[in-house]
């Protein structure tokens, strides 16, 4: 079972294949965070010019374009993960960036923080709160290995909050039959309805 205070963090890593001088992480005090996908997706890479505002080399262009992509693949990644998530995300996706060619940064990897704490005393909550933090690990057109990791522990936390309802239907329904026997409920009367 998962820790009261857990929280999972759905991640997507920087891939290998993007390389460049200086990778960067987002600093949310200086607000940093830029867009670069949707910045620079009108401009090609072929018309794209270096900080110094001389043309990108060839291999610089294909650079350019697989940070472009990366970017793009980044950000619906995460923003697939959000919206699963709902409620239970905490704040936004944060990312890591890597600086391209043309000195603007692109996002090569990224993270959505979520709440994965059991709803205390109330196994159905937790149920459906599992059923929407296993969703939304597997949101993304490719979860990652770290996104599979906590839908498996989402479902095991469902798992548990439906042996709990179990357990917790078995006990009413003992009271049910006490009360029944003792002729405080008629037969035909649902019981928790008197409860509640």
């Amino acid at each position: 079972m998962l820790a009261a205070d857990a929280i999972s963090t759905f991640h997507q890593s920087p891939r290998q294949a993007v390389t460049a001088a200086s990778r960067q992480q987002e600093d949310p005090q200086q607000g940093t965070k830029t867009h670069a996908g949707a910045e620079t997706s009108r401009q090609s890479a072929d018309e794209a010019k270096s900080p110094s505002g001389q043309q990108l080399s060839d291999q610089e262009k294909k650079q350019l374009d697989e940070l472009k992509a990366r970017d793009r693949e980044v950000r619906a990644h995460e923003a697939a993960h959000q919206a699963a998530a709902g409620g239970y995300a905490r704040g936004g996706p944060s990312f890591s960036y890597q600086r391209g060619p043309d000195g603007k940064q692109y996002a090569i990897g990224g993270e959505v923080q979520i709440d994965t704490s059991a709803v205390p005393g109330d196994p159905e909550a937790t149920l459906r709160k599992a059923q929407i933090i296993r969703r939304a690990a597997l949101a993304p057109a490719e979860p990652s290995p770290q996104d599979r990791s906590i839908a498996a522990e989402a479902a095991a936390m469902a798992a548990q909050a439906r042996a709990d309802v179990a357990k917790q239907s078995g006990e009413n329904a003992g009271l049910d039959r006490r009360l029944r026997d003792s002729g405080a409920v008629p037969q035909d009367q649902p019981v928790l309805n008197l409860i509640a």
